[in-house]
């Protein structure tokens, strides 16, 4: 009789990816970490967390929160791989809006096989980061995804690459877009209000005021300020 794979069903898939998705962005991974990116209780995410790690998805004995055993990063980083494909195909050949483009992928991950998935990297000529500056996992399971520093830690006179955006926020990344801040653009800070005022940057010769909690996720790289401007030149 077959038994079957907790591992393969979309709901355990949707955990694995929450648990290499938080352990990216901010670990250590916890319960309450978990059941809030998966908008369930805590209860719930604590049970379906032991479930996973009886069938040796997950570690939860180490002094380091909860990891993935090598076969659930193995599952998890398929999954987003083909999220981040399929975010791929929705910007650069549908035109979807940035905004809208993640909760849309997360709708096609479980749907796409093996023919298809290999098909949309020929198409979209395997691009290395998904349209919010996140790297999509390679097949031999290569995920680079360094902790960078946050804009809202630069002072006035910094300058910066914008490297990824918060991608699970539909209306930051719609407030984050009208102001211009989008993977690959180059801000300078010209000045920081005090009492947690916004943040005065100039990008593409325009000087924006923009919320410092706004800026709180967008990852950035700093610049010197010889390579300032450099992609423009």
């Amino acid at each position: 009789m077959a038994t079957h794979n907790i591992g393969k069903t979309e709901k355990a898939e949707m955990y694995l990816k929450a648990i290499l998705l938080l352990g990216q962005e901010s670990p250590p991974v916890t319960v309450t970490k978990v059941a809030e990116f998966m908008g369930v209780s805590a209860a719930s995410a604590s049970e379906m967390i032991k479930r996973l790690e009886q069938h040796r998805l997950v570690d939860t004995s180490g002094s380091d929160g909860i990891t993935l055993t090598e076969q659930g990063a193995a599952d998890a980083r398929r999954l987003v791989r083909r999220m981040r494909l399929a975010e791929r195909l929705l910007s650069d050949i549908l035109h979807l809006p940035l905004p809208l483009i993640y909760d849309e992928a997360c709708k096609l991950e479980h749907a796409l096989s093996d023919v298809v998935e290999e098909r949309l990297v020929q198409v979209l000529g395997d691009p290395e980061t998904c349209p919010h500056g996140f790297p999509i996992p390679s097949l031999e399971g290569r995920v680079a995804c360094p902790l960078m520093e946050t804009m809202n830690g630069l002072e006035p006179g910094d300058e910066a690459r914008v490297v990824s955006l918060p991608e699970r926020d539909g209306r930051l990344l719609q407030y984050l877009t009208e102001q211009g801040i989008r993977p690959g653009v180059e801000v300078k800070v010209e000045e920081v209000a005090p009492f947690n005022g916004p943040m005065f940057l100039k990008i593409d010769n325009e000087r924006k005021a923009i919320s410092r909690e706004a800026l709180a996720e967008v990852r950035i790289q700093r610049l010197t300020p010889a390579s300032y401007g450099a992609q423009r030149a």
